[in-house]
């Protein structure tokens, strides 16, 4: 069942690079503030929070299943272990980060009170900076032997 879960976290990413791409696109558009803000124009942003929050369910089952829960909490992690340190710590803080910084931007699109120019910039500056610290902690193909991880699920990193 990890396996399963691992491979379904590992192909969920891509759903959220999608749809935080689309996020961009369409705060770019209205960054100018000449642009009504329309329901589509939050569609995107409501998507990829949604994607967002199943990969954190996803990546808290992972975090507890394959023990970082208990390597952080039982005093054993060594944090100059790159590899303890990025799973344990690095990987989980840099998502978290991530999630809640999608959150905010998804609050100001959804915000009526707002200008629609603000809420543009908003989503588009929130989403964008979630998409930065996201992308870093990923663990992509290239680094360290026991971070990598393949692009899609069944490859070699």
């Amino acid at each position: 069942m990890q396996t399963g879960m691992l491979h379904l976290h590992n192909f969920l990413r891509w759903l959220i690079v999608l749809f935080a791409l689309l996020t961009i696109i369409k705060g770019l558009s209205g960054l100018s503030g000449r642009k009504a803000f329309t329901k589509a124009d939050k569609r995107w942003s409501l998507f990829l929070m949604i994607c967002a929050d199943i990969q954190l369910l996803l990546g808290l089952y992972l975090y507890y299943a394959r023990g970082w829960f208990s390597v952080l909490t039982s005093g054993a992690m060594d944090m100059k272990e790159k590899v303890q340190r990025f799973w344990a710590i690095e990987h989980l803080s840099g998502m978290l980060l991530g999630i809640i910084l999608i959150h905010l931007g998804y609050s100001a699109a959804k915000n009526v009170k707002l200008p629609d120019g603000t809420r543009y910039k908003r989503m588009f500056w929130f989403t964008l900076i979630a998409v930065i610290v996201i992308m870093a902690t990923i663990p992509w193909p290239g680094r360290e032997i026991g971070i990598a991880k393949p692009l899609f699920p069944g490859m070699q990193p």
